[in-house]
């Protein structure tokens, strides 16, 4: 018998080893609790477990993160290709415009590569973002890849940002079968090339009903002056029926552990007048959002305040997702080939009664 879920809704499509979302809603990496991850691991020891399959010792790790640092020089044709990308186009279409000409340029020779890909573009997608940006050498040395990422955007790197950045690049790192993780197996399933599963899964998270929530969140946040205003604002939103981005899941039902953490870390950072306030009017609309709906706030909420604090620009927000995510993706586009068929759902059809055709002068 077959499902007809809308959206896939509660179908089990494939098996992981990589992520798993257990009962009481606990996220785990390859078995591990994403709390202990962010409490006791650097980013790089994790994306080096979803990559590579487990944790690594000291001499893999500092192996690891020396091919990252020699991983962060853009090629000449690449920087050609994104300065001729306009200021006005979304970081998000540049990432995925910059991933497919890095597929032309540097091609994957075989299907038994791709940690090697992986390892590549985790260290090169601040680059292409930020050269596009800033136009400046994108060579660096930073060891950890969120550094790397404030050093090009900030020429220095902050202490509280890098610890920030740390946990918020854990939390990202990987999802289960998401929509983008799903895309990217979907395309590896038909035995494509690295770089077009990864592409394809840039462009399902440009979507704002995945990725681009944190950047809508934090336009949110910013439309009040306090926390009074944020109230009476979510209710009248509720009352008009719109779209308020940054709350529920599609996987959690009472609350995203991924939030509660992002939330304790942007609370610690929220020591300005102006960021208490933006913190205040964040905790308005989650109780608003609870008490009204009862919907509570996924990472992206939390997240697109903690990347605020760190004065980064709205529009970089879910470039850092991708950032992040690739480590996610490119386990599960591995995981895929390693024992691969082609995703091809069946549909039902809803569409007319068989009909008999009509001559075009009969019409």
């Amino acid at each position: 018998m077959m499902s007809k879920n809308k959206g896939l809704a509660g179908v089990v499509a494939g098996q992981t080893a990589i992520c798993a979302v257990t009962q009481t809603h606990e996220l785990r990496y390859r078995g591990y609790a994403i709390s202990d991850l962010c409490e006791n691991a650097s980013f790089e020891e994790v994306a080096y477990l979803l990559i590579h399959g487990a944790l690594p010792n000291q001499k893999q790790l500092d192996e690891f993160i020396k091919r990252l640092i020699t991983y962060q020089t853009l090629p000449n044709s690449l920087k050609i290709v994104l300065e001729q990308i306009p200021k006005t186009a979304h970081p998000m279409d540049v990432l995925r415009t910059a991933c497919s000409m890095l597929g032309t340029l540097e091609m994957e020779n075989s299907t038994n590569n791709g940690d090697i890909i992986a390892e590549r573009l985790l260290a090169i997608f601040p680059s292409m973002l930020l050269y596009w940006y800033k136009r400046i050498d994108t060579q660096t040395g930073e060891a950890r890849i969120g550094d790397h990422f404030l050093k090009l955007l900030h020429g220095k790197v902050d202490a509280k940002a890098s610890h920030l950045f740390n946990i918020s690049m854990i939390l990202y790192a990987e999802h289960e079968f998401n929509v983008s993780t799903f895309t990217a197996r979907a395309v590896a399933s038909t035995l494509a090339d690295f770089y077009s599963c990864i592409t394809a899964a840039i462009g399902a998270l440009g979507g704002p009903l995945h990725g681009g929530a944190n950047e809508a969140a934090m336009k949110l946040i910013q439309t009040f002056k306090n926390p009074l205003d944020a109230e009476q604002g979510i209710k009248k939103m509720l009352t008009a029926k719109e779209l308020i981005m940054g709350f529920g899941h599609r996987v959690y039902t009472e609350s995203d552990p991924r939030s509660e953490i992002m939330k304790k870390q942007v609370a610690l950072l929220a020591v300005s007048p102006e960021q208490k306030n933006l913190f205040s009017i964040a905790e308005m609309i989650e109780k608003i959002m609870w008490d009204e709906k009862h919907l509570f706030p996924n990472v992206d909420f939390y997240s697109a305040l903690a990347y605020h604090f760190c004065d980064i620009p709205t529009k970089l927000f879910t470039p850092l997702f991708v950032i992040s995510r690739v480590t996610g993706w490119s386990a599960h586009i591995i995981e895929q080939r390693s024992d691969n068929r082609i995703i091809r759902p069946a549909a039902e059809y809803i569409g007319p009664e068989p009909k008999a055709f009509i001559a075009i002068d009969k019409r």
